[in-house]
């Protein structure tokens, strides 16, 4: 059976700046995703903090959006996303951004706490995330990236359930947050953005936690004989695997490969493009197998990378025993697809 690691929990606070006389490659990143949600309030949130220790700048933001219309970032309900800010570092494990966000480590690997104030005052949130999974260990997730970082930089990444607790004001209407996000990071790994450089289908994040009973977490696109909307622009082997990186089941704390994913789109967002409605079936190593059907209940593309087409969104899944999560749904592709996919709704218009 293969084996999952974890990581060392003072990895959260890990954003080295180079050495006296080191030159790192400007593509180093380091990063911390966190995210939470309101699902009976269609309600999503993205926090982002994506270091470049090369020059040294520090980027990314907030952006929390409702309902399933967000064709474009500014449609959401608040956004504040900076490309170049000053770098920053944890000072008794709490770091603060130029753009209003504060990150504080309560406990490496375990507890977080997050703040965030707007300019005018009409949108804020203060939550706690407290672990309720193992910090596993992850490395990088896009094909062309595998092996492009330096062994030598001792590059890694982790990935975390978090029950979400605390307030959000979303311009001037209060919300209690109550929810299970998933949250990761890297560092010291290689982000090339050069416009062509990966070229694959559209590659989907499914974190699921049910409880500690069940939970599971996979990068995955859609296999050819779900006849995907990406069919006929890359050439994907019909037998798989249709995973990226390694993904695990967890059952109360024990971490079990998935040895394979395979994700049926229902149906897509008429302008966004994202699956808004899909079916996730996962094989473990064992043979043991789970399927699961979801639907968004909250959408939006967001800014992310340069080059990118991005989309986060809040799903309901359900399991085969009719249990329910609501969980974040990550979507992103290149241009490729996106000047196809754009064509042919272009000529449904037009017909």
């Amino acid at each position: 059976m293969t084996s999952m690691r974890t990581q060392a929990p003072e990895t959260d606070l890990l954003i080295p700046l180079p050495a006296d006389g080191e030159t790192w490659d400007p593509h180093t990143v380091h990063t911390h995703f966190l995210g939470f949600s309101v699902p009976e309030a269609q309600i999503g949130a993205v926090v982002y903090f994506r270091y470049q220790p090369a020059f040294p700048l520090l980027g990314g933001g907030v952006g929390i959006y409702q309902g399933t219309s967000n064709v474009r970032p500014l449609d959401v309900e608040h956004l504040n996303w900076w490309n170049t800010m000053p770098y920053s570092q944890f000072e008794d494990g709490r770091l603060s951004a130029a753009n209003g966000l504060t990150l504080e480590v309560v406990v490496p690997g375990e507890e977080l706490r997050v703040r965030y104030e707007s300019r005018d005052g009409r949108t804020s949130f203060d939550v706690t995330q407290l672990g309720v999974s193992p910090l596993v260990a992850r490395g990088s997730l896009m094909p062309a990236l595998e092996g492009g970082t330096d062994p030598a930089q001792l590059p890694g990444g982790s990935e975390q359930f978090m029950h979400v607790t605390g307030r959000l004001t979303l311009n001037g209407e209060h919300h209690d947050v109550d929810c299970v996000s998933i949250r990761d990071r890297s560092w010291r790994q290689l982000r090339p953005e050069g416009q062509g450089f990966v070229d694959m289908p559209p590659l989907g994040w499914t974190p699921l936690h049910f409880g500690d009973d069940l939970a599971l977490n996979a990068f995955s696109f859609e296999p050819p004989h779900t006849d995907p909307a990406w069919a006929g622009l890359f050439d994907v082997p019909v037998d798989g695997p249709f995973h990226q990186g390694h993904p695990y089941v967890i059952r109360n704390g024990e971490i079990s490969p998935i040895a394979r994913v395979e994700r049926n789109v229902l149906e897509y967002h008429p302008q966004t493009f994202q699956a808004v409605r899909q079916e996730l079936l996962t094989v473990e190593e064992d043979g043991r197998e789970l399927r699961f059907e979801g639907r968004a209940v909250a959408s939006a593309s967001l800014p992310m990378w340069h080059n990118i087409a991005f989309v986060d969104s809040v799903f309901r899944w359900q399991d085969e025993l009719g249990r329910v999560a609501h969980n974040s749904y990550q979507e992103c592709w290149f241009d490729t697809y996106q000047r196809e996919i754009k064509k042919r709704a272009d000529r449904r218009v037009g017909a």
